[in-house]
């Protein structure tokens, strides 16, 4: 087992995601949505917040692609609107960017990026319902 600072850990993950042979899903977009999410603090932007999980929402919920994400977010980013104060759980996953990393990579791999991703959003269950409806109302 090797040992990775969390700075390293997410950059040799990134390395690993945006090379990904397949090149229109972008899973790289999981990867990013899913360390946000579980390393943000009280310095994060309502933006930050709210796109992380809105990203984790599309694809665990709706089975968006991480391109079909990225386009999500690029369209909402046009609304020059406040975004809403997101409560930050204080556990926030099992699962964390260390443990994808110490997975072969390949399929099982990024098997483990998607259970990743859900033991973060499962996190965040209080804030669900508001990701939910403002992903409906912002129609992506």
């Amino acid at each position: 087992m090797r040992s990775y600072r969390s700075e390293d850990a997410i950059n040799e993950l990134s390395f690993y995601s945006l090379g990904h042979p397949d090149k229109a899903y972008f899973i790289h977009q999981h990867v990013v949505d899913a360390y946000k999410a579980q390393t943000m603090d009280g310095k994060t932007s309502p933006i930050g917040t709210t796109f992380s999980l809105i990203g984790l929402y599309l694809y665990l919920e709706k089975n968006y692609t991480g391109k079909q994400v990225q386009l999500a977010h690029m369209k909402m980013a046009r609304n020059k609107k406040p975004w809403p104060k997101i409560e930050l759980p204080e556990d926030r996953g099992e699962i964390t960017v260390k443990d994808v990393l110490e997975t072969e990579p390949g399929q099982q791999r990024d098997e483990m990026i998607r259970s990743w991703c859900s033991s973060v959003w499962k996190r965040y269950e209080a804030s669900h319902e508001i990701i939910r409806e403002l992903a409906e109302t912002e129609k992506v």
